[in-house]
C-alpha cells in the first residue's frame, strides 16, 4: 500500500502540503530542473574514484571497485584477495608463479545512472518523495562526473517511460539528462498500455553499457525477480555497480499501536497496527535489506543506503571517500 502520507488519526496528504507552499520547486513530491541543476553547486567534494568507494553495509564493510574493463597496465604477483578473473595466465605459466593483471582508470569513463521512477517511487511519509531522493542522486552524480571529465549518461524509466541517454561529455549532457529526470516525474503511470517493469529496463542497461563503466542503480529494489538480479549478475562482471538503496521510515518499521487513516490519490483508507503486526513488519524488512546486502556482498556490488529523510549527497560523500 502506497501513501502519499499520514498522521494519526488524521488525514495528511503530500499532495495538500505541497499546495501549501508558493514555491513550485519546493522538492517535496517533485523537483525541478532548477532545483537539480543546484545541485551542481554542493558536488565539489564528490569524487566518483573506483580506488575511494566505501559502501557501508552492515558495520564498516569495505567494497572496493574490481577495475574490470579498464586499460591494461601491467602484471604483478598475485596477493591474497585480487579477483581471479584478472589473472595474467600467460605470465603465471611462463614463470611458475600466480600473477595478476593490474588496469588503470580509463579516462573519460562512461557514467550510468539507471533512475527507477515507477509509482512505488513515488511515495513518503517523512521527508520527500522516493522519486525526489533519485532525482536529485542522479543529478548530483552527473554533475560530479562531468567535473571530472567523464561522461555522464542514463536510463530513466517509469511505467510508460523509458529514456536512454547515451553517455557524453560537457554542460550541455548533463542540462539534457535533468531535462529527462524533471520530465518523467510528470509522466502519467495510470494511463492505459504495457508496462516497463525493472527487468526489461535493465534488460535494455545491458544492451548500452560498455566494459568498464560505473553504474549507478536508483531504486526501491521492490519486486525484483530473478530475471532482474540475473540482468544485474551479468552487468557486475564486466563494470562497476553502485545500488542506491531508497526507503521510506513507514517502509522500516510501523507507528505506534493505533488507528491510521492514509490518504492515496482520491482514497482514504484506514489500517491499524498493533505490536505483534509491527514486529512482522519490520523482520519483513529487515530480510529484504538482508538479501540486497547478501547479493551485493556476493557479487562485489557496492550498497549504499538513503531514507527519505537523509541527503542523497551526504550518502554519496560518505561513501566515495
Amino acid at each position: 500500500m502506497f501513501a502519499s502520507a499520514f498522521r494519526k488519526k488524521s488525514v495528511l496528504s503530500a499532495q495538500a502540503a505541497a499546495k501549501q507552499t508558493t514555491a513550485p520547486t519546493d522538492g517535496l513530491i517533485h523537483i525541478s530542473q532548477h532545483g537539480l541543476i543546484q545541485c551542481r553547486h554542493q558536488t565539489s567534494q564528490l569524487v566518483l574514484s573506483s580506488r575511494n568507494i566505501k559502501a557501508m553495509q552492515s558495520g564498516a564493510y569495505l567494497s572496493s571497485f574490481r577495475g574490470r574493463g579498464m586499460e591494461f597496465n601491467e602484471s604483478r604477483s598475485y596477493q591474497p584477495g585480487d579477483d581471479i578473473r584478472s589473472m595474467d595466465w600467460k605470465v603465471t605459466a611462463r614463470t611458475g608463479t600466480a600473477h595478476t593483471k593490474v588496469f588503470s582508470e580509463e579516462k573519460e569513463r562512461p557514467v550510468l545512472c539507471w533512475a527507477d521512477f515507477r509509482e512505488p517511487m513515488r511515495f513518503a511519509t517523512h521527508g520527500v518523495f522516493k522519486s525526489v531522493i533519485a532525482a536529485k542522486a542522479a543529478a548530483s552524480i552527473a554533475w560530479a562526473a562531468n567535473a571530472q571529465g567523464d561522461r555522464i549518461g542514463g536510463l530513466v524509466f517509469s511505467e510508460h517511460t523509458h529514456q536512454e541517454l547515451k553517455p557524453q561529455r560537457g554542460k550541455t549532457s548533463v542540462l539534457h539528462f535533468i531535462k529527462q529526470l524533471e520530465q518523467i516525474q510528470n509522466t502519467d503511470s495510470d494511463k492505459p498500455g504495457s508496462q516497463i517493469n525493472a527487468e526489461q529496463a535493465l534488460a535494455r542497461l545491458r544492451r548500452v553499457a560498455r566494459p568498464g563503466s560505473l553504474i549507478f542503480l536508483l531504486s526501491d529494489f521492490r519486486n525484483l525477480g530473478e530475471q532482474a538480479l540475473s540482468h544485474i549478475t551479468q552487468l557486475s562482471r564486466h563494470n562497476d555497480i553502485v545500488m542506491f538503496f531508497i526507503y521510506d521510515t513507514l517502509e522500516k518499521s510501523l507507528p505506534p499501536s493505533g488507528q491510521y487513516l492514509i490518504e492515496y490519490q482520491d482514497k482514504t483508507l484506514r489500517f491499524s497496527t498493533h505490536n505483534n503486526s509491527q514486529a512482522q513488519y519490520q523482520q519483513h524488512f529487515t530480510e529484504r535489506l538482508a538479501a540486497l546486502k547478501d547479493f551485493a556482498v556476493k557479487h562485489r556490488i557496492s550498497l549504499i543506503e538513503c531514507s527519505t529523510e537523509q541527503n542523497p549527497l551526504q550518502q554519496l560523500q560518505s561513501s566515495f571517500r
